[in-house]
């Protein structure tokens, strides 16, 4: 398992009416580091033939977040199967690592020439396992 980590800063725009991080900008962010980690390892030939669609979001918001809290994301790559493939995104307040977030995304492999799910490729599997 080739685990993926980034650290943001929550600002203003981040905040609910509650001053807390909203839920749909968890969203985003587990959107967001999904695709960079799947930009940074994949090749340009993967990139041109592949893409991937969400097919449901599990998400589980354990503590708030709030303004100018550090987080601490970490995404990884749980079961591929077919043409299905199970991705986690941990959120941590970087300062006390607490857990904040955790999710599951199930996600499917889409071919870019015909727009249907296509088999996920052992050289996709490899990437991230």
């Amino acid at each position: 398992m080739k685990i993926h980590k980034q650290l943001l800063k929550v600002k203003t725009s981040d905040l609910d009416e509650l001053n807390h991080v909203n839920n749909v900008r968890y969203v985003e962010w587990i959107n967001n580091v999904a695709k960079e980690h799947w930009l940074k390892m994949a090749t340009q030939s993967m990139l041109d033939h592949f893409f991937w669609i969400v097919l449901n979001h599990n998400i589980a918001y354990e503590k708030p977040a709030v303004l100018n809290d550090v987080i601490l994301l970490k995404t990884y790559v749980t079961l591929t199967n077919g043409v299905t493939s199970t991705r986690v995104v941990e959120m941590y307040n970087n300062h006390n690592q607490q857990l904040l977030v955790k999710s599951e995304t199930k996600f499917c492999f889409m071919d870019t020439k015909t727009k249907k799910p296509t088999r996920i490729i052992t050289e996709v599997i490899n990437l991230f396992h």
